[in-house]
C-alpha cells in the first residue's frame, strides 16, 4: 500500500481487507549524555514513524552499535533499559535484535505495527485549504548541539529530554479519531524538509506563518550565537530553491525552521471543518497542537511569512 515512492514514514503491506502491516526502522547516535535518556529518545523516535501512519506498534527489534573497547558495557545496558522502558510505555515488546562493535554508540528499533487499511494515514493526502498542525516545538537539533558544547543548563536539558522522549501516541490516536488528510513526523530533515516531502507526495503547496510555529526558547539564543548543527545547515542549503522566504524572515529563523529534529512532533494536514475538533481533542489528550499554516495550490510552492 505504501512503498518508497512517496518517501513516507513507513512501508505498509496489506495482509487482508481488514489488516495491514506497517514497518519502519530508525536509529540514531547519542543526542544527550545520559545513556538511559538516549535509549528512551531513540525508541520514541523510531516509534514515531508508526504513529505518523495512524498505526499501532506491536513489537520491535533493537539495532545496536557500541564501542565495547572504549565505553563501559554498563552504558549499553542503560541505553537498552531506556529503550525497553519507553517501548513498554507504548505497549510494545522488544523481542530480538542485532548488535555490532562500532566506533560510536548507535541505537534504534525496527518496529512493526498494525492498521486497518481504511484508517491508514499517509503523507500524500493533503488538500488545498487544509490547516497544518504541529504537535511539538522545534529546536532539538540546535539545543542538543548546544548541550554537546556545554552551553545549555540542566533545566533546559531536562526539558528537551522530556520533549524528545515523549511518545506521539496520543496525537496519533486523536488524528485517527478526528480524521486528517495527511501526516508526517518531523525528524532529521526538519520542518521544512518533511513538509516539502508531504507537498510533493500530495501535489500541493503550503504557506507557513513563522510567528505561529512553536520553538523552544533556548534555540533562539543558540542559533543567534551561531550554534547550529551541520544537518540543519544541510537542510537549509538543500531547500534553497524550494522555499520562498519573506524578506522579514531572518536567516536565524530560516535555520530554526530547517533544524534537524530528533523525535519531533507530528505534522498534520486537517480539513478546516475538522480543525476545531482536532485541536480540542489534542488538548484533552494532553497534546498542544499549533496551527502553523495552510495547504495551498501546488503552483504557490512553499512560502514562509512572519
Amino acid at each position: 500500500m505504501v512503498s518508497a515512492d512517496t518517501a513516507d514514514d513507513a512501508a505498509v503491506y496489506r495482509l487482508t481487507d481488514e489488516l495491514a502491516l506497517v514497518e519502519t526502522v530508525d536509529f540514531i547516535t547519542p543526542v544527550v549524555d545520559d545513556p538511559y535518556a538516549f535509549g528512551a529518545i531513540a525508541a520514541a523516535n523510531a516509534l514515531s514513524d508508526i504513529y505518523a501512519m495512524g498505526a499501532r506498534p506491536v513489537f520491535a527489534l533493537s539495532i545496536v552499535g557500541f564501542p565495547t573497547k572504549s565505553l563501559p558495557i554498563s552504558a549499553l545496558g542503560e541505553i537498552m533499559r531506556g529503550g525497553s522502558d519507553k517501548a513498554a510505555e507504548a505497549g510494545v515488546s522488544i523481542i530480538g535484535g542485532h548488535s555490532v562493535d562500532d566506533n560510536e554508540p548507535k541505537y534504534g528499533l525496527c518496529v512493526t505495527g498494525l492498521v486497518h487499511p481504511d484508517r491508514l494515514v499517509t503523507n500524500a493526502g493533503a488538500r488545498p485549504g487544509d490547516a497544518l498542525v504541529l504537535t511539538k516545538p522545534l529546536g532539538t537539533g540546535i539545543i542538543t548541539t548546544g548541550i554537546d558544547q556545554r552551553l545549555v543548563g540542566q533545566e533546559a536539558i531536562d526539558r528537551i529530554i522530556r520533549v524528545m522522549s515523549g511518545l506521539n501516541r496520543a496525537a496519533s490516536q486523536v488524528m485517527v479519531f478526528v480524521g486528517v488528510n495527511a501526516c508526517t513526523d518531523v525528524t532529521g530533515f526538519g520542518l521544512m524538509g518533511h513538509l516539502r516531502t508531504m507537498l510533493q507526495a500530495s501535489h500541493v503547496g503550503a504557506r507557513i506563518n513563522l510567528s505561529r510555529v512553536p520553538v523552544m526558547p533556548e534555540a533562539w539564543d543558540l542559533v543567534e550565537a551561531g550554534v547550529v548543527p551541520s544537518g540543519t545547515h544541510n537542510n537549509h542549503r538543500y531547500l534553497r530553491d524550494e522555499v520562498s522566504w519573506d524578506s522579514r524572515v531572518s536567516r536565524e529563523a530560516q535555520l530554526v525552521l530547517c533544524d534537524a529534529q530528533t523525535s519531533g512532533g507530528l505534522l498534520m494536514a486537517v480539513p478546516p471543518e475538522r480543525l476545531d475538533a482536532l485541536l480540542q481533542s489534542l488538548v484533552k489528550a494532553g497534546v498542544v497542537g499549533a496551527v502553523i499554516g495552510e495547504i495551498v495550490e501546488k503552483e504557490a510552492g512553499i512560502r514562509v511569512t512572519t
